[in-house]
């Protein structure tokens, strides 16, 4: 035994109260006086208190289509929004634009470089594009629609870093304010501009070839799915152009003209 251990031990006998301690002569053994102690319980450490982190992102969430709501109160809740991660790189929040009277509604994936840069939807090479689609469509059926009548809107709100598809959990934040945009604007119709626009609003897996052409509901309201102008300015996709044109053909005959077009 150490000179360090027997201090241990005499210090731990003191602390119990035995301050003397009777030896025989013979060092082999022991005074059956001497009280049998066990050894002193080891020192335990207590537990790290854990680090509680601060959240990152706010994640409250205004009521999903509160009485009375408006698209300014709408933009209001966003605020200067940090409920995801898309907040970390983005330049400016893309709301929507349009007519708030609109009857058609266009609903995109997300913001590109040039939108993310100005705070405007579809304002790129797409949104031009989009722009000559809507209007050229209703000019060869001389029907009276324009860009400017419609109102123009994304899923997400603020630009996917190099525009990657939106995530599930970003879709579903900015989805709620979506919702309550259609909920205030109840347009007669909805397009849904690509296979992620039309999975957030049905929640479904289908793609946008299986998909288009064909009406669905969202909450009630009719609603087409055709292919995104990005993917239209490829120059070998000129079979989905004339796809899209018979969309928009379809679609706006419903809008403009009621005896032409049932969705049911």
């Amino acid at each position: 035994m150490t000179p360090e251990q027997i201090r241990q031990y005499l210090e731990y006998y003191r602390d119990i109260g035995i301050t003397h301690l009777n030896l025989p002569s013979a060092p082999a053994k022991v005074s059956a006086t001497v009280p049998v102690v066990a050894a002193p319980p080891p020192v335990v450490a207590p537990p790290p208190i854990p680090t509680v982190k601060a959240p990152v992102m706010d994640l409250v969430l205004p009521t999903l289509a509160p009485e009375g709501d408006t698209l300014v109160k709408i933009r209001e809740d966003i605020g200067d929004c940090k409920r995801c991660r898309l907040c970390q790189e983005r330049k400016n929040i893309v709301f929507g634009s349009g007519n708030e009277r609109a009857r058609l509604v266009f609903v995109g994936e997300g913001p590109g470089a040039d939108e993310d840069e100005q705070g405007l939807p579809f304002i790129g090479r797409a949104g031009q594009l989009l722009t000559q689609m809507i209007e050229g469509t209703a000019a060869k059926d001389k029907l009276p629609l324009r860009r400017e009548d419609c109102y123009i809107a994304n899923v997400v709100k603020c630009r996917p870093p190099e525009n990657r598809t939106p995530q599930p959990d970003e879709m579903e934040i900015c989805g709620q304010f979506l919702f309550r945009q259609l909920m205030v604007l109840k347009p007669k119709a909805i397009c849904a501009l690509v296979a992620t626009a039309a999975k957030a609003l049905l929640n479904t897996k289908e793609g946008v070839t299986k998909m288009r052409g064909n009406w669905q509901r969202w909450h009630g309201i009719p609603l087409m799915v055709t292919y995104h102008p990005s993917y239209l300015l490829r120059a070998y996709n000129a079979e989905a152009k004339k796809e899209a044109w018979l969309d928009l053909r379809k679609l706006f005959h419903y809008v403009l003209d009621d005896t032409k077009i049932n969705p049911d």
